[in-house]
């Protein structure tokens, strides 16, 4: 009788205990947008933007971890700290031959919002050599447009770009502008070289982007 009294007590409380952690289940956030304003991609003036590395025509990228978000140095290029790469209107990302992080680049084309989830049909390219990156950086092919008459550069809508990190997570990025303070109308005296644009990143490792 006193054997069934501790079994039975045993059993109640681990019922208990159970319901008690199943009432409490751990909540994940989902991953949120971020937005990321007037980035300095090797400008000819020094940036005026408050926690950024002055660059100023160093020739050098502006290393980015979607993770950390921030700007990584670049004593830590050959790292997989850093996913992607700013420099003029030049993008590389920290994959392929060239890099020493597993980074790629798939080109979607919709609305950021849109984009919920890697495409199963996504290839992801990456920088095979200078002249052969994963997100070209020639004028309507890539990521802008540039006018000849204005000489403005302006980023072609539509484009939203899934980012295979260094180590392996993804991303999706859109550009939202290439000048600094991000003017609606940019002119022949916006400061050229700053990016702005916004990515979601999914620390899981799953292919979901909301």
């Amino acid at each position: 009788m006193r054997v069934n009294q501790i079994l039975l007590t045993v059993c109640i409380s681990t019922a208990f205990f159970a319901c008690k952690k199943e009432d409490n289940p751990v909540v994940v956030a989902p991953p949120t947008a971020v937005t990321v304003n007037s980035l300095a991609a090797n400008p000819t003036s020094v940036s005026s933007v408050s926690g950024q590395q002055p660059i100023a025509a160093t020739g050098k990228f502006t290393l980015f971890s979607f993770k950390d978000g921030k700007q990584v140095a670049n004593t830590d290029s050959a790292t997989n700290k850093w996913d992607i790469g700013f420099r003029s209107t030049t993008i590389i990302i920290n994959g392929g031959p060239l890099r020493s992080g597993q980074g790629g680049a798939y080109t979607h084309t919709g609305t950021f919002d849109a984009l919920t989830a890697v495409p199963t049909s996504a290839s992801f390219a990456q920088d095979q050599s200078a002249t052969s990156l994963a997100i070209t950086a020639a004028a309507g092919q890539g990521w802008y447009n540039y006018n000849q008459a204005t000489n403005i550069i302006s980023p072609i809508p539509g484009k939203v770009f899934v980012i295979r990190t260094g180590d392996g997570k993804y991303a999706k990025m859109e550009i939202l502008s290439y000048y600094q303070g991000a003017p609606a109308n940019p002119d022949a005296t916006s400061a050229a070289r700053y990016y702005t644009f916004r990515y979601l990143y999914q620390p899981d490792g799953s292919q979901n982007l909301k």
